[in-house]
């Protein structure tokens, strides 16, 4: 069964905010929210973004979802964890 890997993903939207010079607070004004506390349970594993939440990290990020999405299969990653910067 593939599920998505919610600690690697935060680890990914992480390093794309740090790569992308990114703040949280950055990012909860380009989303409009009235506190971060969904953005440190994204980056912090404990929740995921919603797709139309997704869609927007990766346009900001200039990159696609599976670049941050990191999906497990039987509790092995399948894609790469995001850690170096982006050219």
């Amino acid at each position: 069964m593939i599920t998505i890997d919610t600690f690697n993903t935060g680890k990914n939207i992480k390093n794309f905010m740090q790569t992308n010079g990114f703040k949280v607070k950055d990012i909860q004004n380009i989303f409009g929210f009235n506190t971060p506390s969904c953005i440190y349970r994204w980056i912090n594993g404990d929740a995921v973004p919603t797709i139309d939440n997704l869609i927007m990290l990766a346009h900001i990020f200039g990159v696609g979802l599976d670049d941050i999405v990191c999906t497990t299969r039987d509790n092995m990653c399948t894609n790469t964890v995001h850690t170096d910067k982006i050219a």
